[in-house]
């Protein structure tokens, strides 16, 4: 019975994964108008610090065993924390829906895939290519149709495309210059620090006041809870069991379904030319990730 009951979590862990990773865009709704960006991201950080430390503590798990692989850990606590986070909120700060900057960040095995292929570190396929064609594709379908709503615009579209680039940057940098095997929990702590010694003092820039609402309460607790702690600690448990491929090939359903959160708890509706575009860039990203 123990047995059925575990293969039984095993099979949902990797779709609860997922789903919790897709409520981060939903969670940047929620909190942005009632904090700006930074601010609100150097509290997430602060709240992780505490729980991570309290757990390091108990747990006594190994730390990075060299300085040059610490010095690695804060480079990509840079860039996937401070640099993706910073430029998806100040996005959706600045007018961005929930889904349009989640297909956009969606597009990171595209663009990894577009680096390997420049690089020529490994050969890419004909269906790889294909579904870079589809994802850039459905990608112009919903963006230009969101240009023409008025609620895509310069900034906010640079902000994301700044998002994409750090996650896609963090990601490779993390592959070829972080050892693999270390404690998930101690490389949190020191990515996080990174991104809070980089956030922090440019939320002090700041003029707008944070607004200790039930609303802004509950995105901070989620979002240094369930997105945070959770998630990692998921895909913690997830690599243990040896489900990581599960995962890797669930990823690509995070932009349609934060499009379907964000139509159901915000109204977002993506109408028009989207909808394909949606499709089409569910369908690149499938290509890739299946193919890799």
């Amino acid at each position: 019975m123990t047995d059925a009951f575990d293969q039984r979590l095993a099979r949902l862990a990797p779709v609860a994964f997922v789903l919790i990773w897709s409520t981060g865009f939903i969670v940047a709704r929620y909190g942005m108008p009632h904090a700006p960006p930074l601010t609100f991201l150097s509290l997430r950080y602060v709240c992780s610090l505490l729980a991570f430390g309290a757990w390091i503590a108990w747990a006594r798990p190994a730390w990075p065993p060299t300085r040059r692989h610490t010095l690695h850990l804060m480079v990509t606590g840079v860039l996937m924390h401070a640099g993706y986070l910073g430029g998806v909120w100040a996005a959706v700060k600045l007018g961005m829906g929930a889904g349009t900057v989640a297909i956009i960040v969606g597009l990171q095995p595209l663009l990894t895939g577009m680096w390997v292929a420049w690089s020529g570190s490994h050969h890419v396929s004909g269906r790889q290519w294909l579904g870079l064609v589809l994802g850039f594709g459905g990608l112009t379908l919903v963006v230009a149709h969101k240009l023409g709503g008025g609620e895509v615009h310069a900034t906010n579209l640079a902000l994301a495309i700044l998002a994409l680039l750090c996650i896609t940057g963090g990601t490779l940098y993390q592959k070829h210059f972080v050892p693999p095997g270390g404690d998930v929990r101690t490389a949190s702590f020191v990515q996080l620090s990174a991104a809070l010694l980089v956030s922090a003092p440019l939320a002090l820039l700041e003029p707008e006041p944070v607004q200790w609402v039930p609303e802004m309460i509950g995105a901070l607790a989620w979002s240094a809870g369930a997105l945070t702690l959770g998630a990692s600690s998921l895909l913690f448990l997830l690599i243990q069991r040896g489900a990581a491929t599960q995962v890797a090939s669930l990823m690509y359903l995070v932009p349609p379904c934060t499009v379907l959160l964000a139509w159901l708890l915000f109204g977002e509706t993506p109408g028009g030319w989207a909808l394909p575009g949606i499709v089409l860039v569910a369908s690149g990203v499938a290509l890739v990730a299946r193919s890799r």
